[in-house]
């Protein structure tokens, strides 16, 4: 990344400008002490805050275009008005600067610039090579485990969907090392003929590693090959009469074509390649990305990046495009349906940085022109039903305002609810909702930790979830009150026990002008009868059809379906817990050797000493230490 590059390094003479005020002049100041050379500069706010992040082949002379007073749009020249100081780093190179670039505005956020908000980690499919028998299975972040990774695909339904359909090709295995290796029989999947289980010996590990690499060959494009391969010891079964083993291959090729017929548009002209199409209209820009990969269309998303008003495409998509492969490996072709004015540089600051030789272009005619044109549809229907959306989204945060009696729109709404099961795995969760929708970044979940409560007590589990929330928030309003976040509205699922347990919190935290509300289901949970409680009102109901009771049923029910979301993974990290992890010293490499050299986490508590002590990475202390745990828990 550049932000590491070694000839990349701040200069701390010019880290802030020595006087007062604001505007052309503090920036005049600074131009003097400015090298020509390549670098990243920071405006800096009054209050300290990072107003823009900008790159320059020359930081003097694109700093010193600061210190005129006309011929700048209204959004620089607020930015000029309001900037008090400046932070410089040099750089080796231009193209280390656009990358720099592109990680200080995902990180630092500022205002004046074009920011990605929805920088998610998308899925890959990954055939994991650490093993004699190797795992198909999805990855997301970092590429640690060994093996060959496919993608990236849009969305984790898309991988789901292909793996699904690529067991039922390729007979691939997808259970964990662990459970491979404590097998004794084949497991369901084997029966429903979705894996060839060379756990317990079905398959030789060499005729599975045809299959791994017939499954890496479709998954790189050479999906004819595979297909004629099937084809021919189809043909071959049927004609030797063993046609259950022909219709097993029968259903493979129709695996395989039902991968292809699912991902639309595949084109001829290129088999590697990310489509980039940018619409702006009414304020907001959407920016609509195609993944092609292996010459198959692996799907697409939409963003919708935060950008000043008087933007237009070219700008938005020129900002966008480096802070979108600031994480990913970019692919060998980008096509843009703009040019933009930093084409050149950022296909030189990709390719250096992935070693291989990267185009970025806008195609004018062809196969390549004719995807744009999908991408641009898409683009255009995407933010025509997020301009609905918000247009709908702000009414109906109006008539929460009126509601609740409040002074402003809320901006941001928090809504807390809990889930257990009888008391078991207790989880509390909060999710965020505001102008654009539900905040999915912001959501949070909260394991309740005290022993003290009594197994289903909703109140004391609110309690403690409010308790822990809000002394943060106070304790990063005093370290930092711009980093503090608070909730303008917040709805507790519950009536007045949970309301008066919500207050209790706030008031002896001394939080006093927060507007709470608790919702309770009407009689029998039916929906549309919920009552409302608020401090200092009589509880009360909305009227069946209301879109504010829609609106506030949907916050609840996302908060609901979050709590039981966070609590069944909770059960589930419950169920797969072993007496191994109470041991002293085992952590999960151990963990994993002593299952794979037992089976089971029982076998290794009836293990003798000589036994723990030949599983790999068990010492002869270890072992005694395994030992006697499981032994005196038996005394």
């Amino acid at each position: 990344m550049a932000s590491k590059t070694q000839n990349s390094k701040p200069r701390p003479a010019d880290k802030r400008a020595s006087g007062t005020g604001t505007g052309p002049g503090v920036i005049a100041r600074i131009v003097k002490t400015l090298p020509n050379s390549p670098g990243v500069y920071r405006m800096i706010g009054a209050d300290g805050d990072v107003l823009y992040v900008g790159k320059a082949r020359s930081l003097k002379k694109r700093v010193q275009s600061y210190t005129r007073l006309g011929g700048h749009s209204n959004r620089i020249a607020r930015m000029i008005a309001a900037t008090a100081g400046m932070e410089i780093i040099t750089t080796a190179t231009e193209s280390d600067a656009l990358l720099l670039e592109a990680n200080l505005i995902k990180r630092l956020r500022p205002r004046y610039n074009v920011i990605l908000r929805d920088d998610k980690s998308f899925p890959y499919i990954l055939i994991a090579r650490g093993h004699d028998a190797p795992q198909l299975v999805k990855h997301r972040g970092a590429r640690k485990r060994e093996g060959e990774y496919f993608g990236p695909f849009a969305s984790a339904g898309a991988v789901n969907r292909t793996i699904n359909t690529l067991q039922r090709a390729f007979l691939l295995r997808s259970c964990s090392d662990s459970y491979y290796t404590a097998r004794t029989r084949p497991c369901l999947l084997f029966q429903i003929k979705r894996c060839a289980a060379p756990c317990t010996g079905e398959i030789s590990l060499g005729a599975y590693g045809a299959l791994v690499d017939a499954a890496e060959d479709f998954l790189t494009g050479k999906s004819e090959k595979v297909k004629h391969h099937l084809h021919a010891r189809m043909e071959a079964a049927s004609e030797a009469l063993e046609y259950e083993r022909a219709a097993g291959y029968r259903d493979r090729l129709a695996a395989l074509a039902q991968i292809q017929a699912h991902q639309g548009v595949n084109p001829r002209s290129f088999a590697q390649a990310d489509v980039f199409a940018a619409q702006c209209e009414g304020g907001q820009s959407c920016i609509q990305v195609f993944f092609f990969r292996t010459g198959q269309n692996w799907g697409n998303h939409a963003f919708f990046p935060r950008a000043d008003k008087s933007l237009g495409p070219e700008e938005v998509l020129d900002a966008f495009i480096a802070q979108f492969y600031d994480n990913k490996p970019a692919p060998k072709l980008i096509l843009l349906s703009h040019d933009i004015a930093g084409r050149k540089l950022l296909a030189e600051a990709l390719s250096a940085r992935a070693g291989r030789k990267i185009t970025v272009s806008v195609p004018r005619r062809g196969e390549k022109r004719a995807i744009m044109e999908q991408a641009l549809v898409n683009a255009r229907e995407a933010l025509a039903r997020r301009l609905a959306e918000s247009a709908s989204q702000r009414k109906l945060l109006e008539g929460v305002a009126q509601l609740f009696e409040l002074d402003d729109v809320p901006e941001r709404i928090e809504v807390y609810d809990n889930s257990h099961i009888q008391g078991s795995n207790p989880v509390g969760a909060m999710i965020v909702a505001g102008p654009d929708g539900f905040e999915k970044n912001s959501y949070r979940k909260f394991n309740i930790k005290s022993k003290d409560i009594t197994p289903g007590d909703d109140y004391a589990m609110m309690r403690e979830v409010l308790t822990r929330r809000f002394s943060r928030l106070l304790k990063e309003s005093g370290e930092d009150d711009k980093r503090a976040i608070w909730p303008d509205l917040v709805l507790i699922d519950g009536g007045a026990g949970h309301l008066s347990a919500a207050h209790g919190v706030l008031d002896e935290l001394g939080i006093g002008n927060l507007t709470v509300v608790g919702i309770a289901k009407g009689p029998g949970r039916d929906a549309g009868r919920e009552r409302l409680f608020v401090r200092g009102r009589d509880p009360f109901m909305l009227q069946p059809r209301d879109p504010v009771l829609y609106f506030v049923q949907r916050l609840r029910d996302e908060a609901h379906r979050f709590a039981i979301g966070a609590h069944r993974a909770r059960r589930r990290q419950a169920i797969g817990a072993t007496p191994l992890d109470d041991v002293p010293g085992i952590g999960p490499a151990r963990k994993r050797a002593l299952l794979k050299y037992f089976g089971s986490a029982k076998a290794v508590g009836r293990a003798g000493l000589a036994d723990l002590g030949a599983a790999d990475g068990i010492s002869a202390r270890m072992a005694r230490t395994i030992y006697d745990f499981f032994h005196e828990q038996n005394r």
